[in-house]
């Protein structure tokens, strides 16, 4: 008896478990997201003409997304599609105009740019961090198709490191049509060590149990990606919600490490008929989307 009682007086004096601390500075791309002093992650306002959050850094300092095209050299890391830029939001057509890919060609006239245009909030309340931005998508012609307000709120929740990202699309343009492509939306390319085809323990797994290749193209409320990053085994997880349009959503997640969620390339991946999954957003209309990115590590 005297012994529990003094197990239960040591457990209720054992210190408290402190909660990480956030923070946010301001940086001359963006602002730099905190976690106890250490970096979590980069919001860059313009790189290629898109904002970006880069690097994305899990709970055991792994680099968890590619580094390629904002450090070119690294000789570790797969050189292909430069315009899968650790996480980003854009489409391959709206209007007829690509925000998806990089103009690698000058003399291309598709190629649009999404302008930041002001931070709306930058706050932390040491638990949390939270930045908004809204942002204009602009033609070769100058025009403003539609604009967006991006929120992220970082967080850290039982071990893992928490984003959560909502996006509200408003139309400038009399119509707005969002394409029937694969190419989009909402994107993350892990780290090259995680790829399922680097052969090293990466792996692919949904909602409904499809794995890797079959995982492509099929709608579900989350995917999985995991694997190794320098000595940890990393895992991605990022979850639709249901204030997304057309939750759940298919997802565009390929064995060579890209991860995106894509709610209009029903063409592409049901092999339904052309423009089968577009949309029309039309003037003063908007459309909302929100994931939730969890990212895990252990030995």
């Amino acid at each position: 008896m005297r012994a529990l009682l003094l197990g239960i007086l040591f457990f209720c004096f054992l210190p408290p478990v402190l909660a990480a601390e956030f923070a946010l500075e301001k940086s001359e791309q963006g602002y730099k997201v905190l976690i106890d002093g250490q970096l979590f992650t980069e919001y860059i306002a313009n790189q290629g003409g898109t904002p970006i959050l880069w690097p994305l850094i899990g709970p055991g300092q792994e680099r968890v997304t590619r580094d390629y095209p904002m450090i070119p050299d690294r000789p570790d890391e797969k050189k292909d599609h430069p315009h899968h830029r650790s996480l980003w939001f854009t489409h391959g057509d709206v209007n007829g105009v690509d925000f998806w890919a990089v103009d690698e060609n000058p003399a291309r006239t598709t190629k649009g740019k999404i302008r930041h245009d002001r931070f709306t909030l930058a706050q932390c309340d040491g638990n949390t961090a939270t930045l908004q931005s809204e942002n204009s998508w602009i033609t070769p012609k100058n025009e403003i198709l539609c604009t967006d307000r991006r929120t992220f709120v970082f967080s850290e929740k039982e071990g893992a490191r928490v984003i959560e990202f909502q996006i509200e699309l408003t139309g400038v343009a009399e119509t707005c049509r969002f394409g029937d492509t694969k190419e989009g939306t909402f994107g993350i390319r892990v780290a090259s060590s995680m790829d399922v085809d680097a052969k090293r323990g990466g792996k692919i797994v949904n909602a409904q149990g499809d794995k890797d290749d079959a995982a492509w193209g099929k709608r579900s409320e989350w995917v999985e990606y995991s694997g190794p990053v320098g000595e940890k085994t990393v895992t991605i997880k990022i979850s639709d919600t249901p204030e997304s349009f057309r939750y759940p959503t298919y997802w565009h997640v390929r064995t060579y490490g890209l991860f995106a969620a894509n709610p209009f390339g029903e063409h592409d991946f049901l092999s339904k008929p052309e423009k089968t999954g577009e949309y029309t957003l039309k003037k003063g209309e908007t459309l909302r989307f929100k994931y939730i990115i969890q990212m895990k590590s252990e030995k």
